[in-house]
């Protein structure tokens, strides 16, 4: 069986339903057996400003999206305008026929820096600036053409099936674009309809009507277009294949880890995490036992971090989630959680920054900010996910890292993950084991809190236990919480609390600090979502005989020196890719390895990475035709 490598592209106005469109076009390839990797753009803005979903399917298991398009659909003019010039020859665009004779001027959501682009490259193509302009370009290139009247469509269909209130139901667009695309590409239909209906399964007059609009126009597509270079008539199916969504992957690990209180207060790309976990309070995990998270939204960061903390002390499994801007106003009473060896989780989904930054966009932005966030010196620990599936296991570890150490832990995610959906293999609760570390459940008389042990990690009552009584305070404090400014006991105080860093890196296995994928003479070092475009990357290389080597870093602090340098002994050359402009991690990769980067492969557009731009990094490198810092551009 050949390899089915397919990328199609929905746009469209924001607020107008691309990411249905999307959903739905995913679970459709999903349920015919395929493999997905799905990633959403869009601007800060409730509605207008433009929005896109590619979604990349395959009958091998893929990792991220590529640079080139096989199928656009687009309603609107601002996405054949953007995403043109990105549909590989053999390929097709589906688009209004009415937007023909729409110009760039006619586009008010344009910038200045793109439109200025656009004119360029037309003008250097004697081409005129309109839709007919750029679509021109396309078919020269070998692209197909697919003009279809949306409107006309709704018209049609309102007659026939005497709904008048159909013709002017713009919103269907999107699932009008769906279908056209799946009639094109042969996918049998029978899956689009029951797609639809599980979608809209509590509001059936709603799936009525999508699936009669999604059935005249997959028809229409099938009838009225010649064969298409690509079809997709579906696969056999990998038994337990799921497809979800990044920020399902770390709600489910709190509920299966037995995390029963999340504060918050809404910030992208971090809020779908806690409305995910608050539209699905009740949960049966792990056989009989319920979970149940309580989700509270607070007034701030501030409250939500103090409710967090305030639930830990109770012997409660606690987490916040929240993005750098979020981040930043939890730093001070991360210090009080670090004082007073609470156990608690903050979900750090990067954007994007400084300050408001790029809100909706996506960034690694956040590393050297979470290791050293807070003033003085405490035990924390930081730890990145790279992919989602690996990240709903990570977080079941993270919980009992906390508890074990009594740490406050910063897991890093981020927007590329929140926004992208993937097929995987289904998540096993039963893989999460719960270890509460010291947790008493019965206190003896004369308990101190903080006392002194051989590990540096006291015993820890909860709130309201018989004789479990002890102070907290934000000052320095003897082993029952007593403030207390003796300069023995300070010091006494603080190499205890700090001698957890290095009961860290003891305890905690080295397969969860960092994974290697094999070391060769060119290896690359890199952390969190640039996992999968470095993966994919380097099989599309070794494919041309060309060897990489990759070393994921995931336990970020206490960084874990002796074990990385003894991963990368026998690397010659150390290429560092991540998505921030200064390069982070080779900043503490340095620090701590005492070692310079060769080479840095880095992305701060504020658009995810594309296996497409690593490959052809890669191999410049290898070429010695590659510049010490290659920054990659790729993406509306």
């Amino acid at each position: 069986m050949s390899t089915a490598d397919f990328t199609w592209l929905i746009g469209g106005p924001q607020g107008s339903g691309v990411e249905s469109g999307a959903n739905i076009f995913s679970k459709v390839c999903a349920e015919m057996g395929y493999q997905i990797f799905g990633k959403r753009e869009f601007y800060s803005n409730i509605k207008g400003e433009h929005s896109y979903f590619t979604v990349r399917i395959c009958n091998e298991k893929i990792n991220s999206n590529v640079n080139d398009v096989t199928l656009m659909v687009s309603f609107d003019a601002e996405t054949i305008f953007r995403h043109y010039d990105e549909v590989i020859s053999g390929g097709g665009i589906i688009y209004d026929s009415d937007l023909e004779k729409s110009k760039t001027d006619d586009v008010h959501t344009l910038d200045g820096p793109f439109k200025e682009r656009l004119h360029k490259e037309l003008e250097s193509k004697n081409k005129p600036f309109t839709i007919a302009g750029v679509l021109e370009i396309a078919k020269e290139k070998g692209v197909s053409l697919y003009p279809v009247s949306f409107k006309s469509i709704l018209a049609t269909l309102a007659e026939e099936t005497e709904n008048p209130r159909l013709k002017g139901l713009v919103r269907m667009f999107n699932v009008i674009g769906v279908a056209l695309s799946l009639g094109l590409i042969k996918m049998p239909p029978d899956s689009l309809k029951k797609t639809i209906g599980d979608i809209f399964a509590k509001k059936p007059e709603i799936a009525k009507i999508n699936q009669d609009t999604a059935n005249y126009s997959y028809n229409y597509a099938s009838a009225k277009f010649e064969s298409f270079n690509h079809l997709l008539i579906g696969t056999e199916k990998e038994p337990d294949t799921i497809l979800v969504q990044g920020f399902q992957g770390t709600a489910l690990g709190k509920m299966a880890c037995g995390c029963r209180m999340q504060p918050y207060y809404p910030i992208t790309p971090a809020s779908d995490e806690s409305v995910f976990l608050e539209s699905n309070e009740i949960v049966q995990v792990n056989g009989d036992r319920p979970g149940s998270t309580a989700v509270i939204q607070c007034e701030d960061e501030i409250c939500a971090m103090g409710m967090t903390i305030g639930a830990a002390l109770t012997g409660t499994r606690s987490s916040t989630c929240t993005s750098g801007p979020g981040f930043a106003l939890m730093t001070e009473m991360l210090g009080w959680a670090g004082m007073n060896e609470v156990p608690i989780v903050i979900t750090n989904y990067q954007r994007s920054g400084p300050s408001t930054g790029l809100p909706t966009r996506h960034g690694q932005d956040d590393l050297l900010f979470a290791i050293y966030a807070g003033h003085g010196d405490f035990p924390k620990i930081v730890y990145a996910s790279g992919d989602i599936e690996e990240s709903f296991y990570d977080t079941g570890n993270v919980f009992n890292y906390a508890d074990i150490f009594q740490v406050p832990v910063i897991h890093m995610m981020d927007k590329f993950h929140a926004s992208s959906v993937i097929t995987c293999k289904r998540f096993d609760p039963q893989k999460i084991t719960i270890n509460r570390g010291k947790l008493l459940e019965k206190v003896e008389d004369g308990y101190r809190r903080f006392a002194f042990t051989d590990d540096g990690v006291s015993p820890r009552s909860r709130l309201g236990m018989d004789n479990g009584i002890f102070w907290n305070t934000g000052d320095e404090s003897d082993e029952f919480g007593h403030i207390a400014e003796d300069p023995v006991l300070r010091v006494k105080m603080m190499d205890k609390r700090m001698s957890r860093l290095d009961l860290i890196l003891k305890d905690i296995p080295e397969s969860q600090q960092a994974v290697s994928f094999g070391v060769e003479a060119h290896t690359v070092i890199s952390w969190g979502s640039a996992k999968g475009p470095i993966l994919d990357a380097i099989d599309m290389l070794k494919k041309e005989g060309i060897s990489i080597g990759y070393v994921q870093l995931k336990l970020m602090h206490p960084f874990p020196a002796d074990y990385i340098t003894s991963l990368l002994k026998d690397a010659k050359t150390i290429i560092d890719i991540e998505a921030n402009q200064s390069g982070q991690l080779g900043k503490i990769f340095k620090q701590n390895v005492s070692r310079d980067i060769d080479y840095f492969i880095l992305k701060y557009s504020g658009r995810a990475m594309t296996s497409t731009e690593v490959y052809d990094s890669l191999k410049k490198i290898v070429e010695n035709k590659a510049d010490k810092r290659e920054v990659l551009m790729h993406g509306a």
